[in-house]
């Protein structure tokens, strides 16, 4: 699945990735957020939009202006009504760009979520367990990787290994006792990874994490009230933001 993306998007997009996180994501923000607004255009009735919008800000106006319970009531069902047309207008428009943006997403979560590991660089493997866990774990891989310490034991519910290596694919194996787990890894020079977390079910050790580092659009020392948002929290907030520009730009209702 990985390559059958790749194959689509990288000739045309994959570009952008040479870009700090930031600004590659501010670009397909944009990208897709233009694609939306566009087809939304074309695909929906603007005259009959526009209609709809400026009623609701008549019954909008007309609501904060009436005193009487009655009317009010009447004036806020009329208002429904036409949300609810409004949203079916929409809906057609949606439905051309739902499932090519949730492919695009797909695709871009194989990229901008974390940094690579880079070749030759030490990176860990951690196993994370439930409280109260004891003893040793030991990790192999194929192809070999450099792995400091094959066997480790477990200290505050954590077994951590640091391992480095080639550019290539390999698949880890944890033991933990009499269970076994395998981990893929990607070593790679390029914006590329393979999902770094796996949880596991019905075992003392509860996750796998490959130590990539989650990328953070705005700096790793950004902070608001604690929030230090993902590549998905930045997408959405520039976005919403690029939404209401094109929308103007375009004459979009």
């Amino acid at each position: 699945m990985a390559g059958i993306l790749d194959s689509i998007f990288n000739p045309w997009l994959g570009q952008v990735f040479v870009l700090p996180p930031f600004w590659a994501i501010l670009i397909i923000s944009a990208f897709i957020t233009l694609l939306v607004t566009v087809v939304y255009k074309y695909t929906t009735n603007q005259s009959e939009m526009k209609r709809i919008k400026l009623d609701l800000k008549k019954y909008q106006k007309d609501m904060k202006e009436t005193k009487d319970t009655k009317k009010l009531m009447e004036i806020q069902k009329k208002a429904l009504d036409l949300n609810m047309s409004y949203m079916r207008s929409s809906f057609k428009s949606t439905l051309y760009t739902f499932v090519p943006i949730l492919i695009i997403f797909a695709w871009l979560n194989m990229h901008i979520g974390y940094y690579p590991l880079y070749p030759n660089q030490n990176f860990t493997v951690t196993a994370n367990f439930a409280n109260g866990a004891i003893g040793n774990v030991s990790m192999s891989s194929i192809p070999e990787l450099n792995i400091a310490l094959s066997t480790v034991p477990i200290i505050d519910n954590k077994a951590v290994f640091t391992a480095s290596g080639d550019a290539g694919d390999y698949k880890v194996t944890l033991q933990y006792n009499t269970e076994y787990y395998n981990q893929s890894i990607m070593i790679t020079a390029e914006r590329a990874y393979i999902n770094p977390q796996q949880s596991i079910a019905n075992s003392k050790m509860k996750q796998i994490v490959v130590g990539n580092k989650t990328v953070h659009p705005f700096g790793e020392t950004f902070n608001l009230f604690g929030w230090n948002p993902g590549w998905l929290a930045t997408y959405i907030v520039l976005s919403i933001g690029l939404s209401t520009l094109f929308r103007k730009i375009f004459d979009v209702y």
